[in-house]
C-alpha cells in the first residue's frame, strides 16, 4: 500500500523578514494545499530549505505540520542527512510526532558508494518503523542510487517502500521499474517528467509546481491514474513553460518568489540563497498568468 498516490507538495518554509520561521503562514499554506486537492504534504525537503534549518526548527516544522494537517492527508517528513547518525536522530524524532512517511535523501558532499548507500538507508530504516521514501537527486548530492541498489533495499528492508526519482534520467527509471517489478513505489521528483514516469508505472509526484498550482498538479496525476492519459498529457504540456521558470534559478528561489507573487507572504530566503533576479521575476510572472495562477 503506497504512502500516497497522486501529487504531494514539497512545501516551502515561510520566514519572517528577520529570518525566523513564520508558523502562521506555514499554517495558511498547509490549508491552501489541503483545500486544493493536494494528496500529501512533504515538509522540510529541499524546497523547504531544510539545509539551513537548525535541528530544533526542522523538528518544530514537522510537528507543526502534523498537528495542523491533523490526518486529513498524509504528511511525509524530510529527515535525510549526509551523516547517518543525524538522519537516524531526525527520523526517530519525526516518527514520535506521527508522520506517515519519511523522505530520506542520499548523503551529499561526502557521497557514498552503492555499498555505502545500502548501509546508510538500512541503518536509518532499522531505527524506525515508519515507511521510508528514498530521495535520489544526483544533481544536488553528487550521489546516484542505481536501480539495482534501490531494488536490493526495497526487497531486503521492510519499511523502505518508495523512491523519489529526480535523476532526470528516464532510461534509469525504466530500468528501475523493470527490475523492481512492483516492489517499490516510484514518485517523480521532476515536474516536467510526471507523465513519462507515470507511464513507467509510477504512482505520483513530489512536486515543486504544487506550491503554486496544487489542483492542476493533482489533476495531472489523477487523470492519468484514472486512464485519461490524453487529459493528463494536456496538463503536463501546458505546465512546461511555468515549470521551466520555476527552475530558471536554483530551487526554491523561483517558487518562493512565485508564492510571494500570489500574495501569500512566504518571506525571504535564507543565505546562501538570494532573491530572484528581476528579469527572471517578469518571466515567471507571465508563465504563472499563462497557466491560470492568480498574481496579485
Amino acid at each position: 500500500m503506497a504512502i500516497f498516490k497522486g501529487a504531494g507538495v514539497a512545501i516551502i518554509t515561510p520566514f519572517h523578514q528577520d529570518g525566523t520561521v513564520n508558523y502562521e503562514k506555514l499554517g495558511e499554506l498547509l490549508e491552501f494545499q489541503v483545500a486544493n486537492k493536494t494528496d500529501a504534504i512533504i515538509v522540510c525537503g529541499t524546497t523547504g530549505e531544510a539545509s539551513t534549518l537548525s535541528h530544533e526548527e526542522h523538528l518544530a516544522c514537522i510537528k507543526y505540520t502534523v498537528d495542523k494537517v491533523a490526518g486529513r492527508i498524509p504528511v511525509i517528513a524530510g529527515t535525510g542527512s549526509n551523516c547517518t547518525e543525524t538522519a537516524i536522530y531526525l527520523s526517530q524524532e519525526a516518527e514520535k510526532y506521527g508522520v506517515d512517511g519519511l523522505l530520506v535523501v542520499t548523503p551529499y558532499y561526502n557521497k557514498a558508494t552503492q555499498k555505502g548507500l545500502i548501509a546508510h538507508f538500512t541503518a536509518i530504516a532499522n531505527s524506525v518503523k515508519t515507511p521510508i521514501i528514498m530521495y535520489n537527486v544526483p544533481s544536488r548530492t553528487g550521489c546516484n542510487i542505481l536501480p539495482e541498489t534501490a531494488v536490493t533495499l526495497a526487497r531486503n528492508v521492510e519499511n523502505i517502500v518508495g523512491i523519489k526519482e529526480a535523476s532526470g534520467n528516464i532510461s534509469q527509471v525504466a530500468k528501475l521499474a523493470q527490475l523492481a517489478d512492483g516492489c517499490i513505489d516510484i514518485y517523480s521528483g521532476n515536474d516536467d517528467q510526471v507523465v513519462p514516469l507515470l507511464s513507467l508505472g509510477g504512482v505520483g509526484v513530489i512536486s515543486v509546481l504544487s506550491n503554486v498550482a496544487p489542483e492542476q498538479t493533482h489533476d495531472m496525476v489523477a487523470k492519468f491514474l484514472e486512464g485519461n492519459v490524453e487529459e493528463s498529457l494536456k496538463i503536463q504540456l501546458k505546465a512546461l513553460p511555468l515549470i521551466e521558470q520555476l527552475f530558471c534559478e536554483v530551487n526554491p528561489i523561483p517558487v518562493k518568489a512565485a508564492v510571494n507573487m500570489m500574495g501569500m507572504e512566504a518571506g525571504p530566503l535564507r543565505m546562501p540563497l538570494t532573491e530572484m533576479e528581476d528579469a527572471h521575476k517578469e518571466s515567471l510572472k507571465k508563465a504563472m498568468q499563462d497557466f491560470g495562477v492568480k498574481v496579485v
